[in-house]
Order: C-alpha cells, then sequence, then structure tokens
C-alpha cells in the first residue's frame, strides 16, 4: 500500500508496520533511486507514496505525471509524532480512498486533491 521515500525516517516506517499498514521503504530496497524511479516502481503494483520531499508535487502538477498517489508530509521534527498519529488515523480510515489524489498532511490540517 505505502512507498515510503528514502527521506521518510526508519522510525515511522516501523510505526506504520506495528499497525499492520504494508510499506515498502526504498531506503532498504532501492536507496539512491532517482524520484522518476521511484514513481516508477509506485505504478506496479499500485503503492502510495508517502515522502517530504516537495518535488513530488512538481512532477504531479508541473509535469503532468499521471497515475500517482502522495502522501506529502509538512512537519517540523518536534511535531513528528503528531504528524505520525494524523498519517495513520489518515490510512486507517481513508486507506483506498487515497489512490489518485495528491494528499498534504501538516498538524493543522489535510488537504486531499484528486489527480483525475
Amino acid at each position: 500500500m505505502i512507498l515510503a521515500d528514502e527521506n521518510i525516517g526508519s522510525h515511522m516506517v516501523s510505526i506504520l508496520r506495528s499497525k499492520n499498514i504494508e510499506v515498502s521503504h526504498i531506503k532498504e530496497n532501492h536507496r539512491g533511486i532517482t524520484d522518476e524511479e521511484v514513481i516508477q516502481l509506485s505504478k506496479n503494483p499500485p503503492r502510495i507514496i508517502l515522502t517530504e520531499d516537495k518535488d513530488f508535487g512538481e512532477w504531479v502538477y508541473a509535469h503532468n505525471e499521471q497515475d500517482i498517489s502522495v502522501i506529502f508530509l509538512r512537519y517540523n521534527v518536534q511535531e513528528s509524532e503528531h504528524i505520525v498519529s494524523i498519517l495513520l488515523n489518515l490510512l486507517q480510515s481513508k486507506g483506498d480512498d487515497l489512490y489518485g489524489k495528491f494528499t498534504t498532511i501538516t498538524t493543522q490540517k489535510i488537504r486531499i486533491r484528486s489527480l483525475k
């Protein structure tokens, strides 16, 4: 379900996995690949890219990348536990509804935009 970008910490990945959320972590299997390669990996099988890298917004909106799903996290280090809690709640409540969407999560709000 989730393809965690290299910038997502192992602690966050561990927490997601402990809640039975399927996570493939770029850091574990594909360290150093480009954003474009991350996008290709997310397509087969379809997975939601979890990232802190705003370049994925550029891929979606400026380059019109198709068939992609992204959760973009924006937070300060001291907010990390809170952001994980928000992310878990969102994944558990919306799950499959996040495919084909660009979702931005901050500690203040969640914005979900359809890409189709």
